[in-house]
């Protein structure tokens, strides 16, 4: 009687607390690999799903065939005039060929192939079972997987996060008898380190591994425990009154710092609203993983956290306690920095910026805040904002934007860089615009996150990060695959969204150009040719994140970005640029565009051709009335196209080029541009020279396809 032909895997790496920052990507790490491994390995599915905690990654197989699909190999092997003699006989290259394809010589096939006949060896591989299979696979599994920071624990030398204390393998039923890191697998897992007891459990499959564990107080699933947490959370505000700071990085580190998730609510002294609420708020995330509440009706900051203990009793006074005690301290000591820091004014600390290195290739951070305070004016003086002093304000808030660095709150939480710079500038006196700008100036932080609001903020983000692509791309650290260790890539990405999202209309090539003179001008030792080719590279890095952009916003199809970014002009305003494109898009939807952009390559490849200069057209030499009827048109929709581009009226711009389709299109089947007359000859390729030029100073339509219809 045959077995079923599907069971179900489960596996669990039972190990000491990991970091809840390892858990999530191991997990798809983990689903991944056994993906791959069983397609490799030709195991048929149904379904892979993961779970985890800090004790253990958990992965089910649903659906595994109970065997391996079976195959048939061939290979190729010599000629058949190669493999055998004159008296049809095997030579030594058909024996050889047989033995190392592991069949016997007389079982080999001749065959017919394009190339003549040839010995071809088919061995048919039947399937393995699928336990057996196991037993080397999981190991690999296993081992497969990556940590930030891993270490060996004993004699096995496998490298893991942190060390492994069980593995846990069963298929349909059975334990599978995998060794990993020296550990023998069983049927057994552990339950939560309180309330489990610290007792062994049996387990059958994963429908029972769930039952038995949520008995030990282990809710294994993560998504379980993310709804437990925010129904807590939820009902724990809406009984006190208040709302929660919503912090999705939170939420994540305490869905996978615990087992048992159970949600408190703590106070501390009303004393501490004081300190300005991003310290607050940062020093009860970082140091303790507290999330913060605000007042539903002033939105506020509440003297009151959340934090959620891997825990559940019945009295959660002791753990509320606890925590309200170690926070206290934690709000002391920020307290006891955010008021010695108000004691020296930023301007003093700005003048110690010398002892801080930037980079040890780039000299210290005061270089670097003098560069930036220099393309800050240089930027403030060419924005069409209308406001007189906004080079005052820029390079006011430029040189003190690195001041805090040097501060105790900074020191202790990096991340509120800027923040606190803004809080001390508007503490010391400083204009309120020179204290927002000082602020604005590291955002956005985040790929999507919040962009400067202020003109000045906006400046001085510019000027930063252009400073810092600039300089590191004049010493030669410039991004490479997925290596972008000081994220030169987000800061080119936070420039083009604070360009097109802030509807900036300015000229980026030359504040490209301009912050590599500044870093020049420092001394710093560049590469080789890092002067001729710096400004170009810039920019053409910059452009790739302005390719991302305008794909996954506003969807631009790659061949109308590439025709608007290929032509551009030195005069990189991406605003405008992104107009094209959109004016390009819609167009391309007309039922003429297609034949029009026929037409153009047409004239575009014969003049390409011929590297045709730019020469008058000598309308004398015409010789049919489509020549003449072209020309005019060229030179009045040139006209009418000039005057919208400089309007910035892209649209109507390329009205002037789509209307041109007809005369084309009638020049080419009246005449031959290739006439055996030389002059009229080159005046006909001077002709398409002007059509191709007119074209070309919207975009290069050489880049778009003809999509047809």
């Amino acid at each position: 009687m045959s077995g079923p032909s599907v069971a179900e895997l489960l596996l669990e790496i039972g190990v000491e607390e990991l970091p809840y920052q390892f858990i999530a990507p191991a997990l798809v790490s983990l689903k991944e690999s056994a993906e791959r491994l069983c397609s490799d390995q030709r195991l048929t599915l149904q379904s892979v799903r993961t779970m985890g905690t800090p004790r253990r990654l958990t992965i089910v197989v649903d659906g595994l065939a109970a065997r391996q699909t079976s195959i048939t190999k061939e290979a190729m092997g010599p000629s058949k005039a190669v493999a055998f003699d004159q008296t049809g006989q095997p030579t030594k290259a058909a024996l050889g060929f047989a033995a190392g394809q592991g069949v016997a010589v007389q079982d080999l096939q001749v065959r017919q192939t394009p190339k003549g006949e040839y010995l071809f060896a088919a061995k048919h591989e039947a399937g393995r079972p699928t336990a057996a299979v196991l037993v080397d696979l999981l190991p690999q599994l296993v081992s497969a997987l990556s940590f930030p920071k891993a270490m060996k624990w004993n004699e096995a030398g496998v490298r893991f996060a942190r060390p492994l204390r069980w593995v846990m393998a069963v298929y349909g039923g059975s334990v599978l008898p995998v060794k990993v890191a020296g550990i023998t697998a069983a049927n057994q897992t552990k339950g939560h380190r309180v309330l489990g007891a610290g007792e062994w459990v049996s387990v059958r499959d994963a429908g029972s591994y769930l039952r038995t564990l949520e008995r030990q107080g282990v809710i294994v699933e993560p998504q379980r425990r993310r709804q437990l947490i925010e129904e807590q959370i939820a009902a724990l505000c809406q009984k006190a009154g208040l709302q929660l700071n919503q912090d999705e990085a939170l939420l994540d580190q305490a869905v996978y710092s615990t087992e048992q998730p159970t949600a408190v609510m703590g106070s501390f002294k009303e004393t501490y609203l004081d300190v300005p609420e991003e310290i607050l708020i940062t020093s009860m995330k970082e140091h303790q993983g507290f999330f913060s509440l605000r007042h539903k009706q002033t939105g506020k900051l509440a003297p009151h956290f959340i934090t959620v203990a891997n825990n559940r009793v019945k009295d959660m006074s002791l753990i509320r306690e606890g925590n309200e005690r170690v926070l206290a301290a934690r709000l002391a000591d920020a307290k006891f920095f955010f008021d010695e820091d108000r004691k020296v004014r930023l301007n003093e600390r700005a003048k110690k910026l010398g002892g801080v290195t930037f980079h040890q290739k780039l000299g210290t951070m005061a270089q670097k805040q003098e560069r930036v305070g220099k393309l800050a004016g240089f930027i403030a003086e060419r924005v069409p904002s209308g406001q007189a002093e906004l080079r005052q304000i820029a390079e006011r808030a430029a040189a003190l934007s690195k001041a805090d660095l040097l501060t105790g709150i900074v020191g202790e939480f990096p991340e509120l860089q800027g923040i606190m710079g803004g809080e001390y500038a508007r503490h010391d006196g400083e204009a309120t615009a020179v204290a927002q700008a000082i602020r604005e100036q590291y955002l956005p932080k985040a790929i999507e996150g919040e962009l400067p609001k202020s003109v000045a903020g906006q400046v001085l983000s510019l000027a930063d990060r252009l400073d810092s692509i600039a300089a590191f791309f004049h010493v030669g650290i410039v991004p490479t695959g997925s290596e972008d260790p000081f994220a030169l890539r987000r800061h080119a990405t936070a420039i083009v969204r604070i360009l097109l999202e802030g509807n900036l209309q300015l000229d980026l090539q030359r504040y490209i150009d301009q912050a590599k003179i500044l870093v020049s001008d420092d001394g710093f030792k560049g590469v080789q040719d890092s002067e001729k080719l710096d400004g170009q590279r810039i920019t053409d890095f910059i452009f790739e994140r302005v390719r991302h952009y305008v794909r996954v916003v506003y969807g631009f199809r790659d061949d109308v970005i590439d025709s608007v970014l290929k032509a551009y002009d030195q005069s990189a305003d991406l605003v405008g640029l992104v107009q094209k494109m959109k004016a390009i898009e819609i167009v391309t939807r007309k039922p003429e565009f297609d034949p029009l952009i026929v037409g153009f390559k047409r004239a575009h490849r014969l003049v390409e051709k011929e590297q045709w200069e730019c020469q008058a057209v000598d309308a004398r030499k015409f010789q049919d009335p489509s020549e003449g009827a072209l020309y005019d048109a060229v030179v009045k929709e040139g006209e009418k196209m000039g005057f919208a581009l400089s309007a910035g009226n892209y649209q109507e711009a390329l009205n002037s080029l789509v209307g041109l389709r007809p005369v084309i299109d009638a020049f080419f089947e009246a005449v031959m541009v290739n006439a055996e007359d030389k002059a009229i000859r080159s005046n006909r390729l001077s002709l398409l020279k002007a059509v191709d030029d007119l074209f070309m100073a919207f975009a290069d339509f050489s880049q778009i396809v003809v999509q047809g219809r």
